[in-house]
């Protein structure tokens, strides 16, 4: 059945990219994403639909899937590749598993100290030569778009390294943030983003970690009596496109596009700061979770008890991008 679908969808993708397509029909984009229409990475999905539409005139027709609703996790990248779907923003952590594992660079715990610092990097030489890597893969990187950084949430109290030994978390697929945590004594468990409500309802895992929007929006904070504020690792995400397709548009719709995508990224990584701002106030007026803010010496003994992670995925990820990255970051993981 899931071969049948995606030869079916294939078939599809060949007549969308073939000349047999209607002069006078406007192009569709449909755009699949994970998570909620009211999260940064949703609103600017949607700025993205609106502006297109504009500049071209309606000679392109944007569809904006979210919350899962046309592919999961693991589905969507295999779905653009063969051209079921033709733009999606996955989250950075997602290009190892297909053989990038230079954008897990990303995912080191305490490599960004800030929103500034991170533009540094996706707007310079270094984030367009990441980029770049994705052609390899039949996909054209866009943009990077901001959720913004991680906390981490359970059932018990986080304050010291400690306190995570033993818990099952729920991770997103990748090495670096497995590493992370078993590096604190906890179990990582892969799971789909839209999957992790259940689970953390039902106790099949005991916490996350995840951007205060996306606690929020996906209601993790009513069945999580703990959120720490770690501010440990950032979620980011690369809009990508179908490279054959994206090639074989108009020149006057891929410009169109293109104005379209830089105004969403602007729109969106300006609301990302704002957004998490307001869920973490809903949070805490909601009243089910306790926000636990660590003294100096307990986020010095978290940094520092995650300093490992560096050393274990330096092979994968490669020795020369981290060092690059923290050149170019000006800083070092402990200051």
């Amino acid at each position: 059945m899931r071969k049948l679908m995606w030869t079916t969808a294939a078939i599809a993708a060949l007549a969308l990219f073939g000349p047999a397509a209607a002069a006078d029909q406007p192009v569709v984009i449909k755009f699949s994403h994970v998570v909620a229409s009211d999260t940064p990475k949703g609103k600017a999905a949607d700025k993205f639909k609106e502006l297109a539409e504009k500049y071209s005139d309606g000679k392109v027709k944007v569809e904006v899937y979210p919350n899962s609703t046309l592919y999961k996790d693991k589905e969507e990248l295999e779905a653009l590749q063969l051209g079921a779907v033709q733009m999606l923003a996955p989250s950075n952590s997602k290009f190892g598993p297909i053989g990038i594992r230079e954008f897990e660079v990303f995912d080191l715990p305490y490599i960004l100290p800030d929103l500034k610092t991170l533009r540094k990097v996706t707007d310079g030489p270094l984030g367009s030569r990441l980029l770049k890597l994705l052609d390899a893969k039949g996909m054209t990187g866009l943009a990077y778009w901001d959720n913004g950084f991680k906390e981490m949430s359970a059932n018990r109290k986080l304050v010291a390294p400690a306190d995570y030994k033993g818990l099952k978390f729920r991770i997103q697929s990748s090495k670096v943030i497995e590493a992370q945590f078993r590096t604190l004594g906890a179990i990582p468990q892969v799971m789909a983003f839209s999957e992790v409500y259940q689970a953390l309802q039902t106790g099949v895992v005991d916490g996350q970690e995840n951007t205060w929007s996306n606690i929020y929006t996906q209601k993790m904070n009513e069945v999580q009596k703990y959120v720490t504020v770690t501010n440990h690792g950032y979620i980011g995400y690369v809009v990508v496109v179908n490279k054959k397709f994206w090639d074989g548009l108009p020149a006057d719709i891929r410009a169109a596009c293109e104005k379209a995508m830089k105004e969403a990224t602007d729109f969106g990584n300006s609301q990302s700061a704002k957004e998490n701002d307001d869920a973490l106030e809903q949070i805490k007026k909601a009243g089910k979770t306790e926000i636990i803010t660590l003294t100096a010496e307990q986020d010095e003994a978290m940094r520092k008890a995650m300093m490992p992670v560096y050393k274990d995925v330096a092979s994968r990820v490669g020795q020369p991008l981290i060092d690059e990255f923290l050149k170019e970051t000006g800083r070092s993981p402990m200051n």
